[in-house]
């Protein structure tokens, strides 16, 4: 069974929900992000996000585009996300890896050797933003033949003949967008969120997790009863901008992450 599945199982059979943390490889650098993915892990993460830096992000807002460009800066390379994601998994086999990544680099690369070599480093999934579900056949294709999860996305201005054939294409569990727009923190989430959420629970069965704007415990509470998981990643992210040594990063991200599970567990 793939770990993605596997988890949520466990998950469903506690009643429980899924902290979902989102990092991008390479920010602040290479050496230290399986210290902060392990910061996560050991916070609470249930499935960790790991972003691959590519210079012209489609869905990002400007504290993660700003984490892709510092990474990329330093010299940051495809094989390099993958040893860093690698490391990760030999000391977490029981925490799922997920990918964030551009089409653009898994084409670049051919499907089934993104595929491969991302398996062969402890991920079991991606997530593909800018993949339209028309256009997703030939890598859903190969990502059923390895067992690799392709995570889409359904976001509020969806059409419902759009969101179906998503969540039919879709596996692992479906990212359902909170906003309208790019990621990054939001004071407040929609109030038409949890219709959407209601009406998606109507077409599949596949686990409902909610990213976009998701930074603080009282939106963790909002969704805690209406999403089998729940997404942050922009203000983890900003906690890195102001430069400090790696166990003082560590801490601010642990301070964070220990917070919104909390909330997600109270």
């Amino acid at each position: 069974m793939n770990p993605i599945d596997d988890l949520f199982h466990r998950l469903r059979d506690r009643r429980s929900r899924a902290f979902m943390p989102f990092l991008t490889a390479g920010d602040p650098d290479l050496a230290t992000t399986p210290l902060l993915a392990q910061t996560l892990i050991d916070a609470g993460a249930n499935l960790l996000e790991i972003g691959f830096p590519y210079s012209d992000p489609i869905a990002d807002g400007p504290v993660i585009q700003a984490s892709y460009t510092r990474a990329l800066e330093r010299g940051l390379h495809l094989d390099g996300v993958f040893s860093t994601c690698q490391a990760i998994a030999a000391k977490n086999p029981s925490v799922p890896l997920v990918a964030m990544a551009s089409f653009s680099l898994i084409h670049r690369r051919g499907p089934e050797r993104f595929v491969r070599q991302s398996l062969e480093s402890g991920l079991s999934g991606a997530v593909v933003p800018d993949l339209p579900v028309e256009e997703a056949g030939p890598l859903a294709a190969v990502c059923r033949q390895f067992d690799f999860k392709l995570i889409l996305l359904v976001s509020p201005t969806t059409t419902p003949e759009r969101a179906r054939r998503i969540v039919q294409t879709a596996t692992g569990f479906v990212y359902c967008v909170s906003v309208t727009g790019i990621t990054g923190e939001r004071a407040s989430l929609p109030s038409e969120l949890l219709d959407q959420l209601r009406w998606l629970r109507q077409q599949t069965d596949l686990p409902l997790c909610v990213g976009f704007g998701i930074s603080k415990p009282e939106q963790v509470t909002l969704l805690r009863d209406h999403a089998e998981g729940i997404i942050v990643g922009s203000a983890i992210i900003r906690l890195l901008e102001t430069p400090g040594q790696p166990k003082e990063l560590a801490q601010r991200v642990a301070t964070l992450a220990g917070s919104l599970v909390k909330a997600l567990h109270e």
